[in-house]
């Protein structure tokens, strides 16, 4: 993923998946690359799903990932990790938050929360990094910079340096929020995976 990458970032509406893909973005862009991004929000302010498409190489024609081309998921909600099953593939890395998030059917007792989603990543001989990004957040006092731990342990796969991303954190993030925010990216970025 050095000159060229797909990255899908997934998860649940107010999750701050867009900001995320926002920064990653502007850091590839400063650091060179063409970069192109598309968002789906779908149902987001009601806890649906939200993805963003992001690819970056020397010239990319197209914001969109084809199924089976992901290099990279960045899953901030568990079950949602394998919704995107189909864009994913043996070489396919998942940087998934292991926190849960219950859908509509599961909190009113409709259906059951799947067991095992780790593995059934895994059994399809993918990649995965779980992250309790939710713990490392909370830890910091502040649950809303999951986005950024998610963005720093990612940012360790791609050629960007993290000064680059700090000084995108300082322009993209509210002024209140800049310090939290960078010390979750570094938090992120400080995880041996």
């Amino acid at each position: 993923m050095h000159e060229r990458g797909n990255i899908l970032f997934c998860g649940v509406g107010g999750q701050g998946i867009l900001l995320a893909s926002e920064v990653t973005s502007e850091a590839l862009i400063k650091a060179g690359f063409d970069v192109k991004k598309s968002e789906v929000h779908g149902m987001a302010q009601r806890g649906g799903a939200v993805e963003a498409h992001l690819r970056y190489g020397s010239r990319v024609f197209s914001p969109l990932i084809e199924e089976g081309t992901v290099d990279v998921e960045v899953a901030f909600e568990l079950l949602e990790s394998v919704r995107y099953l189909p864009y994913l593939n043996s070489h396919s890395r998942v940087i998934v938050n292991t926190q849960k998030i219950f859908p509509p059917s599961v909190a009113t007792g409709v259906e059951a929360y799947p067991e095992d989603i780790l593995n059934e990543l895994r059994k399809r001989s993918i990649e995965v990094l779980p992250v309790d990004a939710f713990g490392i957040a909370r830890g910091l006092g502040e649950v809303r910079t999951v986005n950024m731990v998610l963005v720093g342990v990612l940012s360790g796969y791609l050629p960007v340096d993290e000064e680059i991303f700090i000084d995108v954190i300082k322009h993209r993030v509210k002024k209140g929020f800049v310090d939290i925010n960078i010390k979750a990216f570094r938090e992120g970025r400080a995880l041996q995976l």
